[in-house]
Formats: C-alpha cells, structure tokens, sequence
C-alpha cells in the first residue's frame, strides 16, 4: 500500500493483505502441505509435527525474506530455505516436499483473499442494509429521473436506491459463492515426486486449508485469479455508481442529497463536499486497474515469466481497494441526508411531456417506480 492507503483503506482491509498476512498465508500453505503429505504416508508423522511447530511468521524475518525474495524472484524460495534451517535434521528435506514456489505463492494469495473478501462482504451487506433503508422511507418520494443528465420523467428516490440496492446485492452474492482454490502442482504441473499418490495430497492439501480443490493445477491457466478480479472489479464499481449519483445529486444546484458529515475544504468553509462518494469512487477506479493485470493472459508453457510476479501486487492492490469503496459508500449511505422538498421543487413540468404525447390519464406518472422499489426489499430480505 502507498503513503495515502490510510486515506482510501480503512485499517482492516490494509491489515488483511499486509506483508505479513502473505507470509502467514505461505506459511499455513506449507503446514497443510505437511499434514496432507504426512495423511497421504508420503512423509513421517513427526517430520509433519516438527514443520507444523516451526510455520509461525513471528519465528522469520520478513523484511530479510522480502530482500532476499528480489534475488531469485518471489518470497516462497527464501521462506523454504529459512523453515528448513529452523526444522533442522532430519527433518528438513520434508519442508516443501514435492511442491514448488507457485504453489506456496499461489495458495497463499486464496487465503489472503478469503480473508480480504470476507470483510469485503460484510462492508457490502452494511451498505446494503442502510440502502434497504432509504428504498423503504422514501417508495413514495417523487423526483426527476434522469437521462444523458437530463430530466426525463418521474420516478421516486427509492426506485433509485432500489437500484443501488440490486446493483449491490448481485456482486455481493457472487462474492459469497466465490470458490477460492488451492494451487499444487509441483515443479511444472506434474506432482512427480509424490508419484501416483498425487491427486489424494492435492486433495488433503485443499481440505486442511478450507480451499476448493481444482480440477487441474492452475500454474499458467489463470482464470481462478481472472475471474477474481472481474468480480472484485463489479463490487467496486457498483460502489461507484452510487458515489456517481451522489456525487451528481449533492451538487449545489441539485441539492437533493447530502453526505452527512460532508467533507470539508481548505479554502471554501461553505462547502461541503461528498467525500465518502468521491472516495469510493477512486477505489473503484484503482480496482478496476489492477483486475486488468489479473485479467491478462501470456502466461508462457507451464509457468509465466513475468506475468504471475505481476498479480501479487495487482490482487493486494485490489482486495484493498474494493474493501475501501465498500466501506465509503456504506459511510455514504449510512449517513445520507435526502431532501424530499428539493426533489419536488427540482421537477419541471416537461417531466410529463411522455405522458401527454400519449394522451394518459395519470397524474402522477410513475409507472412501476414503487413496484420496483417493493422488488428490491423483497430480494434483499431473501438473503438474509
């Protein structure tokens, strides 16, 4: 994270994909990897027992595992060569047997991703809940809906935040459902050393982690992290359309909403801007950037040069950043101020001209604005 992390990610998120998360990730990734070896008869129960004692980041120096990681290309090779020394004989040629540095890298980014995802989702639900809110108080609240920034016809503000609502939950859902997969394969795909006892520790390997077990090794097929990062990218950006549309409805001559506190200016003491909506709007940005690293192919033969390096900043990056336009825009809506007066008085009589083109008797022309609203509350109560 960069000098202004604190400003666009709450601490929790910034924690949860911190350097020291990864290499407790990595170091989960080589107990179970132990333990399953050990399940499988590949590997001594007591070789198992010793590498599990010695897998607590507290007992590694991670800076010296980061500076040493620039040598050889990634972290995992110098964490192995620092966990064997501290198994010591004769149990040290078990760390790490049969595995390879994809594998420890790989499974380790699932776990922080977990973690990262989950408190993801609860930002998210908190959102939705204060969202479901709004749709509630405000069904019967009349305002201009708008096209091209245009007034176009009537609508209600808890047919939009019924929006908001839907567009959340959706992303939230797949989040829930999302499968997150173990990596072993070896040194290229083959699980040579553990002949054919392969499959049963790749399995035991994902069961002692909580990780879906895929059908293939997934050393250069990237499309567990691709597909991550698409997901990530639609939670952002569902955060962002309703920053949008603050954004859009605080502006001064509009006024029918407020961020309640707003920000401040250093200059301007009368203004009060929506800050939070602007802030979810720059996350959303910064994930939709890095879910394009994670989204990119090129990843040569059976294992990338270059290209896999690539994601372990790209999905930090990410997780981060889709935690930090969750959490704004809960702030935002949570603390939404809604002005029904200024709705109404911002409607212009050419909001009706559909209406009267059509020749219809119906005074208020709302169509299926409540209808909408009522949809949305039904499915947001379903899910819980």
């Amino acid at each position: 994270m960069t000098t202004f992390g604190p400003i666009l990610v709450p601490d929790a998120f910034r924690d949860a994909v911190a350097d020291e998360a990864w290499l407790a990730a990595m170091l989960d990734a080589e107990r179970a990897l132990a333990r399953a070896e050990a399940e499988a008869g590949i590997v001594p129960p007591d070789a198992a027992a010793a590498i599990a004692e010695q897998c607590e980041p507290g007992r590694f120096a991670l800076a010296a595992i980061l500076e040493q990681g620039h040598t050889v290309g990634n972290p995992a090779e110098p964490l192995v060569r620092a966990l064997r020394q501290r198994v010591g004989e004769p149990h040290a040629r078990w760390v790490h047997f049969g595995a390879t540095s994809q594998d420890v890298v790989d499974t380790a980014a699932m776990l922080v991703a977990r973690r990262a995802c989950g408190l993801v989702g609860a930002e998210l639900d908190g959102a939705a809940a204060a969202c479901a809110r709004l749709v509630e108080a405000h069904r019967d609240t009349p305002m201009a809906a708008r096209t091209l920034l245009q007034q176009a016809v009537p609508t209600t503000f808890g047919a939009k935040a019924a929006g908001w609502l839907v567009g959340m939950l959706v992303p939230a859902d797949r989040l829930r459902a999302f499968p997150f997969h173990a990596q072993l394969g070896g040194a290229a795909g083959t699980l040579a050393p553990l002949g054919e006892r392969g499959s049963e520790v790749a399995e035991a390997f994902a069961d002692e982690l909580g990780l879906a077990l895929p059908v293939l090794p997934w050393h250069a097929h990237r499309s567990p992290l691709a597909a991550l990062g698409a997901l990530l990218d639609a939670v952002a950006q569902a955060c962002a359309k309703v920053g949008l549309d603050v954004v859009l409805l605080a502006q001064t001559e509009v006024g029918e909403v407020a961020e309640s506190p707003g920000g401040g200016s250093s200059t301007l003491p009368h203004k009060r801007n929506p800050a939070k909506a602007v802030l979810a709007r720059a996350c959303a940005r910064l994930v939709h950037a890095n879910a394009g690293v994670l989204a990119e192919g090129g990843h040569e033969h059976e294992r990338a040069a270059g290209a896999w390096q690539s994601e372990w900043t790209a999905l930090t990056e990410a997780l981060a950043h889709a935690g930090g336009a969750a959490a704004a825009i809960r702030e935002c809506l949570e603390g939404l101020e809604v002005s029904p007066e200024r709705m109404r008085g911002n409607m212009r009589p050419e909001l009706y001209a559909e209406r009267d083109r059509l020749g219809l008797d119906d005074p208020e022309y709302l169509g299926s604005a409540r209808a909408h609203a009522d949809l949305a509350l039904r499915r947001y109560r379903e899910r819980q």
